[in-house]
């Protein structure tokens, strides 16, 4: 068995944030690391900082100062022609992690768009887009779902589906993440390779505030009021659902503390045990 510990981080800048990634990665040593929003071009990744943390292998997708996704590993890589976003920006990085042929798995690095204010494709194209984006996902793996592959789907989803994913249920129905349209829309996406949502087959559905993993810039003291939401996901599909479910409640941890540091990014890293 080789277990891994693979993390998801919207890291919103990783050329600034790179030494916060160094702190978090002395402390929990992920082995995979799917960043997000990294908001610069392939050339301008700080390899050199990623390759001193003990990451030797890199498959980055960059857009200048804005989206971007980057894969991060200690095992060599290998990328994937994939193409999901209707506006061809850089959000998604698809791979195959190598551990050996047998244990070999895929990992789909995703930045789905946040959708704008209104909840409405036909007044508000960013919207639009983000549906889109979800039914070309939905797609794709839905005509793969019979290869019964090894599959990691993971990163910011934009998307906080539970009335527990988000600090108030009834408040937020109406706002842009936690609409209906939007939780029926990943839910199929869910249901088109039947994956297990990590936090909530670990955690169970009663799991509130230790599973947000994003708080606005706006409030000025998350621990006093709370009010975030679990917009960052790890799926995994059928093949990998035992080795994900091994490590038990433990094996899946949304770290807050990171949101504290100085200059953090809204969102925390969520890590994720798998025996493969």
């Amino acid at each position: 068995m080789t277990k891994l510990k693979i993390c998801s981080w919207n890291i919103n800048s990783v050329r600034l944030r790179a030494p916060q990634i160094a702190n978090f990665v002395a402390e929990h040593s992920p082995d995979v690391m799917g960043l997000q929003e990294i908001k610069c071009l392939e050339e301008q990744f700080p390899y050199d900082e990623f390759k001193a943390m003990g990451y030797q292998f890199f498959e980055v997708s960059g857009q200048k100062g804005m989206h971007g996704a980057a894969t991060v590993s200690k095992y060599p890589l290998t990328r994937m022609d994939t193409n999901f976003c209707p506006e061809g920006h850089a959000r998604h990085v698809s791979t195959i992690v190598e551990l050996g042929t047998k244990k070999n798995f895929e990992l789909h690095n995703f930045y789905i768009p946040a959708g704008g204010d209104e909840a409405d494709a036909d007044i508000n194209p960013k919207f639009a887009h983000k549906l889109e984006f979800l039914a070309a996902m939905t797609t794709y793996f839905q005509d793969r779902a019979s290869e019964n592959a090894r599959q990691v789907l993971l990163g910011d989803f934009n998307i906080a589906p539970h009335e527990n994913d988000v600090w108030g249920h009834k408040q937020l129905l109406k706002v842009v993440s936690h609409t209906p349209i939007e939780v029926e829309t990943l839910a199929k996406l869910q249901a088109s390779s039947d994956f297990t949502d990590c936090a909530r087959a670990l955690l169970g559905d009663e799991a509130k505030q230790e599973l947000f993993s994003w708080w606005s810039y706006r409030s000025r003291d998350i621990n006093k009021s709370d009010r975030g939401r679990r917009l960052d996901h790890i799926w995994v599909s059928p093949a990998l659902k035992e080795a994900a479910l091994a490590g038990g409640k433990d094996g899946h941890v949304v770290h807050k503390y990171c949101r504290f540091w100085e200059r953090p990014s809204d969102h925390a890293p969520v890590t994720q045990i798998i025996d493969i």
